[in-house]
């Protein structure tokens, strides 16, 4: 259920004030073998995404890449590495951007026989709703955007609009205004999203090797003040971690 004690992320929202959400995901399969799992979503007010869009394309043209190129953690490299911390300390920069994942240490340890009527995809969903719900206020109104992974992805993004507004009794959908899936490569904030959920998994999966994304993972913590690998303050705004035990699941 949606508790009230969740209603957080102060000052960030109004009466009727719109916000954008874009969410991703990393290794987030059951069988993939992978034991990190991070849901992450980057959200700022309708009104400011076409000027968060055009400062993103500035800092790509900048640094020589057309506006269409896209901003992804596979991409990082030490000879683009320059390019990415200038993304980073725009973020960080900008008081509208925000950022908030779910990470889940080792989905080695979940047992979802234990949970009746309970599989990966129900807990999936159950993991979706526990990194926005911090987000997403009752006075507020949202439009969720998800990257397009797979054929499967309308019926995920319905059934994830379903199981949200259901958590926030939000029957009408007043709140949770749409649900809906998008290409990355058009849309700026998501791949700014993507390329802090690909810091925080490389991080959290102990990975090394890739000296730009080493450099961008250190930009992070340092302009955080976080390790990147704990659970943040609840009202944290900036940054807004929750590392999730699969000891929970038996709760």
């Amino acid at each position: 259920m949606f508790n009230k004690k969740y209603y957080t992320i102060n000052n960030l929202t109004n009466m009727s004030k719109i916000f954008n959400i874009y969410c991703d995901e990393s290794c987030h399969l059951q069988h993939d073998q992978k034991k990190v799992m991070v849901l992450g979503a980057v959200w700022c007010p309708l009104d400011k995404t076409r000027e968060i869009s055009v400062h993103v394309r500035e800092i790509k043209k900048k640094h020589g890449m057309p506006s269409p190129f896209e901003v992804k953690w596979i991409k990082v490299s030490p000879a683009k590495k320059d390019l990415y911390l200038d993304l980073i300390d725009y973020f960080f920069d900008n008081d509208d951007l925000h950022f908030r994942a779910l990470i889940v240490p080792d989905k080695d340890k979940l047992r979802h026989d234990a949970i009746p009527g309970q599989d990966h995809d129900t807990w999936y969903y159950k993991m979706y709703f526990d990194m926005l719900k911090v987000i997403l206020r009752p006075d507020a109104r949202y439009r969720i955007y998800l990257d397009i992974k797979d054929t499967q992805g309308a019926k995920k993004a319905a059934k994830l609009h379903d199981v949200l507004c259901n958590n926030m009794y939000d029957f009408s959908r007043e709140v949770i205004e749409r649900l809906q899936l998008v290409a990355s490569h058009e849309i700026e904030q998501l791949q700014l999203a993507d390329l802090l959920i690909g810091a925080v998994a490389y991080l959290n999966r102990a990975l090394e090797g890739n000296a730009g994304k080493v450099a961008l993972i250190e930009r992070i913590q340092q302009r955080s003040g976080y390790c990147l690998t704990k659970t943040t303050l609840l009202r944290e705004e900036k940054i807004n971690l929750f590392q999730w035990h699969a000891a929970e699941i038996q709760e």
